[in-house]
């Protein structure tokens, strides 16, 4: 019997958080007060799915965990939300853990990674069917490797392919000419393009890799897509922030949810900053997953932070990066 064709794949990273609010962040040598500590499941992929999962959506998850506690905590969680569940268990190895310190006043939050080396997705252990019997397979760049195979599988069958890339590794140049939909962290632009500046890194990236368009979150400033002819950006939405974690992967949810929706990329940029709005408002990486109709309210009539670019601005970098490409 064949697999059954799901909307939404992702293969990619777990975590489980503790997660420690601090009256304020310590300066080195420093003591502070934590005000609470909680233990929370997330990871960049797993937390995507999850939310598009709660937003209806039939989903796949690929990932590895070790043969532990919080390993069967992210395998029962999955599968009470319904998603198909591939999770490569292994034996005598610690679970993938992130210690996160959110500082209690800002909602402002750093991670501290705690990874064992064994722990990982083997391509021996991967099946062509989990990626290409979807309508959209997203990967990142923990397992690059097996993030390259699923990607090469899925566009064979004529899947498209998104990512999130956070961290910047040699080994990501090789995975990203096969990805159409990168959706970057800006940390990561210089290290593949040389510049840190969105409005040129963007246009070369789409413009070297070959893919169908470009985009980058920026935090506060929003989020700055490009196709090969036009920006797109998104100011980032005012809210009470409580908590930080799982913005990005809230956003990168928002994002697949459009383009499987079949929206125009402003209103993907837009859907996920609102997606990324919501979630910072409650604590943990998915404590503040809204509702489709929830995040859309608040992307049709939400207050918005003031925007990083103007239309000025944007049709002339538009300009200049077809300027560009006609002399390449």
């Amino acid at each position: 019997m064949p697999l059954p064709i799901v909307e939404f794949t992702g293969i990619g990273e777990n975590a489980t958080d503790i997660v420690l609010r601090l009256a304020q962040f310590p300066a080195r040598d420093g003591k502070t007060n934590t005000v609470s500590r909680d233990i929370r499941l997330g990871g960049q992929m797993a937390t995507a799915v999850v939310a598009v999962a709660k937003w209806g959506l039939r989903t796949r998850y690929v990932g590895a965990t070790g043969r532990d506690h919080n390993g069967d905590l992210h395998q029962a969680a999955l599968r009470a939300l319904g998603v198909e569940t591939h999770l490569c268990r292994v034996r005598y190895a610690e679970s993938r853990l992130s210690y996160i310190l959110v500082e209690h006043t800002t909602g402002s939050r750093a991670v501290l990674c705690h990874r064992d080396p064994r722990v990982k997705i083997a391509r021996s252990g991967l099946k062509k069917e989990w990626f290409q019997r979807s309508r959209l397979l997203h990967v990142d760049g923990e397992n690059p490797d097996a993030s390259k195979l699923a990607a090469i599988w899925a566009r064979d069958a004529g899947v498209p392919v998104m990512c999130d890339l956070d961290v910047f590794r040699d080994e990501l140049r090789s995975l990203l000419p096969h990805v159409d939909y990168p959706v970057l962290s800006m940390g990561i632009l210089e290290g593949l393009d040389g510049s840190n500046d969105p409005l040129i890194a963007l246009p070369n990236i789409q413009a070297t890799y070959g893919c169908k368009l470009a985009c980058t979150t920026m935090g506060a400033h929003g989020a700055l897509a490009w196709d090969g002819q036009n920006f797109y950006y998104a100011a980032a939405y005012r809210v009470a922030v409580v908590d930080t974690t799982g913005a990005g992967d809230l956003f990168h949810a928002g994002f697949a949810y459009g383009l499987l929706r079949g929206w125009d990329t402003q209103l993907i940029v837009e859907f996920g900053c609102a997606a990324a709005g919501l979630n910072c408002m409650a604590h943990g990486a998915r404590g503040g997953i809204g509702s489709p109709r929830t995040i859309e309210r608040l992307r049709a009539s939400g207050e918005r932070q003031s925007n990083h670019y103007s239309a000025k601005i944007l049709a002339r970098a538009a300009e200049r990066a077809a300027g560009r490409s006609t002399k390449g």
